[in-house]
């Protein structure tokens, strides 16, 4: 019963949450809404769902992004005040940190632009020449260096409270082994898992968010001993990331560092992008996602359990913080499903 109450209370009440996000450049969150919130409540009020968590502790162990900087907390004493009886406990983090791009965390469209010619490395690229998502340029995202995102900042994504499902390519397109460093997770990988995982009937939904099982995170360590996580990674390839921006999803994930494939250090000649990837772009599935289409990206998803479990829809939820002018954002997704 209370269940019950819990979902018609979020159905009749979401419309309220949502009305001060109807603004433009919200790319595939426009599909957000009546449709899939009814497809998240019809989730939730299963009797055996269950509610699993899709991210990481944060910790200063942790696998850390090599483009992010140290990530070191630091905790306090615990302080007394004066004339009273009450003691409290903080903590603070190292001067220079990206918190946002670090642990589990989503991209705004901000986080990537494009120029249309090559850069030499030498050159001034000129604010008119950076491009954005839904065509904005340098002077409307980021006009100086120092300057925050003043669009496409993550402040401006609506909490997305939908459907999503879970692809186990790791079960169904590989054998059960875990993707391999480089290793790109294609479409016909993700075809075959929609078949083989009994979701062929129901597909890819406009505003679904997809979570994509590769096995990389069986190297994903706290303490990050091995530092082989974020040193390379499997990823989707071009034409997957197409099929699935054909379908209005709302964000992809994986439980790797990167979304993208990342070459294997130890092998970096043989890593070649699939035909039909656009040139001179080490992150293509990036590009792609956050300035042409407006699919977001989730990194470091804690998939194993759900996968485990075999939870192939869920009513998922992720929440990125309110950071103004922010590229980005640590989150905590939430899924809530039935195992089978």
């Amino acid at each position: 019963m209370n269940k019950f109450l819990f979902v018609i209370s979020f159905t009749l009440f979401l419309p309220v949450l949502f009305a001060d996000n109807k603004e433009n450049h919200i790319g595939m969150a426009k599909f957000l809404g009546n449709e899939t919130w009814n497809r998240c409540a019809s989730l939730m009020l299963d009797k055996d769902a269950d509610v699993y968590e899709l991210s990481y502790e944060r910790s200063g162990s942790m696998p850390l992004s090599p483009f992010a900087g140290k990530f070191i907390p630091k905790f306090l004493p615990t302080g007394p005040t004066k004339n009273e009886v009450q003691l409290a406990n903080m903590d603070v983090l190292n001067e220079d940190v990206n918190t946002a791009n670090q642990g589990t965390q989503m991209d705004a469209f901000g986080h990537f632009a494009y120029t249309e010619k090559v850069w030499d490395g030498e050159a001034k690229i000129k604010n008119n020449e950076i491009k954005y998502f839904d065509g904005l340029t340098q002077d409307d995202v980021k006009p100086t260096q120092n300057s925050p995102l003043l669009k496409l900042g993550i402040e401006n994504v609506p909490p997305i409270i939908t459907s999503a499902l879970l692809l186990d390519v790791r079960k169904f397109a590989n054998q059960g082994k875990k993707y391999s460093a480089g290793e790109f997770i294609t479409r016909d990988d993700l075809e075959i898992t929609l078949q083989k995982s009994g979701l062929s009937k129901r597909g890819i939904l406009p505003g679904d968010v997809i979570m994509i099982y590769t096995g990389w995170s069986d190297y994903y360590k706290d303490p990050d001993t091995t530092k082989i996580y974020y040193s390379t990674a499997p990823g989707i390839s071009y034409d997957a990331a197409k099929y699935l921006a054909s379908k209005e999803v709302v964000a992809v994930g994986l439980d790797t560092c990167c979304v993208d494939a990342r070459p294997d250090p130890n092998n970096p000649d043989s890593f070649k992008q699939p035909k039909g990837t656009p040139k001179n772009q080490s992150f293509p599935v990036h590009d792609y996602f956050l300035t042409k289409v407006g699919v977001h990206t989730l990194e470091n998803l804690n998939l194993k359990k759900i996968a485990n479990n075999g939870v192939y829809e869920s009513c998922t939820m992720i929440l990125p913080l309110k950071s103004k002018g922010s590229a980005g954002s640590p989150i905590r997704p939430v899924a809530i499903g039935k195992a089978s």
